[in-house]
């Protein structure tokens, strides 16, 4: 059902400010995410060790987490480190911790065997810490299966039908898309180039475009999160050649976190190289719609997979980037299971 031993993203950096107290649920687990008054974060099984009570409903007292019922306080590593009315902590009193990193504005959080959790791993986004780039963060929470979103993310071609409105385009044009996929064994990417199109609403919005543009989509995956650059030029300027600077890119940032077999946490952020005359405003509104659109589209098709969840279903050309992610995660949970069964 789910990659356990995987680094997923559970929240903003800015989200959590010292004294915050955070309850989320990642992968069906139940998680408290808390931040100390001197800055320490931390991520807790979200049961006091005592009548079970969700330590999220306590307060952050000092350094550590206070449960709302009887007053037991813990530290981020999970330990106990006060009993109200008695002087000695029972060496059994510890709840559950898990490790939790902030990098690229973005906490990081391993579900999985702690021993395992290599930072050196952690996805990395640049774009939220270069000066060139505006971004802004968002988030949504999905009534569908996660690998859903994978899907809808590694294929564009919905976006003249989905989005006709802001980032579409021709229909036409953006089937007929010039599109390589290439995979590794944990990696996917797709790029799609569609030379001499109309420029989306979107981008003439941002950039003023009057003509025809050379447009581009470059997608990666990893587990479980998604970069996309997207953007344009004046057709016949050098796009594919690398030569952008004239033109106009979006970044997006997309990371999937499963709630639940049927829920998502989707933190996204969209970034633009155009920073003037509140182009970053314009790009993150209609940004924010389009998504609204997609959680639509994603959220009609769980309520028909959960109606015959068995029933097949049929790939064109464009399932390409999403059917290989589906392997590479398959792959990756059966190596899972296998090993825990072997231990």
């Amino acid at each position: 059902m789910f990659l356990m031993n995987n680094w997923y993203v559970a929240g903003w950096e800015a989200d959590l400010q010292p004294g915050s107290v955070v309850a989320r649920r990642f992968l069906n687990l139940p998680v408290v995410l808390f931040r100390t008054m001197a800055g320490e974060i931390g991520a807790l099984e979200d049961r006091c060790c005592h009548r079970a009570m969700p330590l999220s409903s306590g307060v952050v007292e000092g350094e550590a987490l206070r449960c709302f019922y009887h007053g037991l306080e813990f530290a981020t590593n999970g330990a106990c480190t006060k009993v109200p009315a008695q002087d000695k902590v029972p060496s059994s009193a510890r709840v559950r911790s898990y490790k939790l990193v902030a990098r690229n504005h973005v906490l990081w959080i391993w579900m999985g065997d702690q021993e395992q959790a290599d930072e050196a791993q952690i996805p990395a986004y640049e774009v939220h810490d270069n000066p060139r780039w505006a971004w802004t963060p968002s988030y949504f929470h999905l009534q569908g299966n996660w690998q859903l979103l994978i899907e809808n993310l590694l294929d564009l071609s919905h976006l003249s039908y989905v989005h006709p409105k802001t980032i579409g385009g021709n229909p036409a044009i953006h089937f007929r898309a010039q599109m390589t996929t290439t995979r590794t064994e944990r990696t996917v990417r797709v790029e799609r180039r569609m030379p001499n199109s109309a420029p989306p609403p979107t981008y003439v919005a941002a950039k003023g475009f009057t003509g025809l543009i050379d447009r581009w989509q470059e997608i990666e995956f990893e587990p479980v999160l998604i970069r996309i650059n997207t953007g344009g030029c004046d057709a016949g300027t050098g796009a594919y050649e690398g030569l952008r600077d004239q033109g106009f890119s979006m970044s997006g940032f997309h990371g999937i976190t499963p709630e639940t077999e049927s829920t998502t946490h989707y933190f996204w952020s969209i970034a633009t190289d155009a920073v003037a005359n509140g182009v970053p405003e314009t790009v993150f509104r209609q940004t924010y719609d389009t998504f609204v659109e997609d959680r639509a589209v994603l959220e009609q098709q769980q309520i028909r997979l959960s109606e015959d969840p068995l029933r097949p279903k049929v790939d064109i050309v464009s399932d390409a980037g999403g059917n290989h992610a589906r392997r590479i995660l398959a792959r990756l949970m059966e190596a899972e299971r296998t090993q825990v069964a072997a231990e």
